[in-house]
């Protein structure tokens, strides 16, 4: 459930495809996942993720030089000041910022995380995993999951 919201709320009414990858991955997948980024912001997809980790941070680098919808679900409340990186596409109403949290949860933490991974899901109509650790958090998420799952590796 969506406790607070920045931006566009009509974005959750698009198709979304859900992006997550694990904190650690093989080099070989880097690319891969940056080539998935840049596809996505050609065909103008809504993309949802939490872009925490590092890839996932370098995968909305690669959407915010789009036109494309983006949503940032965060495993954390809102901050007070918007980073300026988000103020343009805010304005644009291309971005919305979710939060299953409310303001007072100012800290990420893996039980965080996993609730947020949770939302995206949920939300999502279909989830793409840049790479997820064997026996990892991400990888016990998706075995509850009926949504299309796309693997890029």
């Amino acid at each position: 459930m969506i406790i607070e919201n920045l931006g566009n709320t009509d974005l959750l009414k698009l198709p979304k495809t859900a992006f997550l990858c694990s904190r650690q991955v093989p080099a070989s997948v880097v690319l891969k996942c940056y080539d998935w980024a840049i596809e996505q912001r050609e065909k103008g997809n809504c993309v949802i993720s939490g872009f925490h980790s590092q890839i996932e941070k370098d995968v909305l680098h690669y959407l915010l030089k789009g036109k494309q919808p983006i949503i940032l679900a965060l495993a954390r409340g809102l901050k007070e000041k918007v980073e300026p990186e988000f103020v343009k596409p805010l304005e644009q109403g291309r971005l919305l910022i979710i939060t299953p949290f409310d303001k007072s949860v100012k800290r990420v933490s893996s039980q965080n995380a996993q609730l947020r991974n949770q939302l995206m899901t949920n939300l999502a109509d279909q989830i793409t995993i840049g790479y997820a650790s064997p026996g990892g958090q991400l990888e016990e998420l998706l075995k509850g999951t009926e949504k299309p799952l796309i693997k890029i590796v």
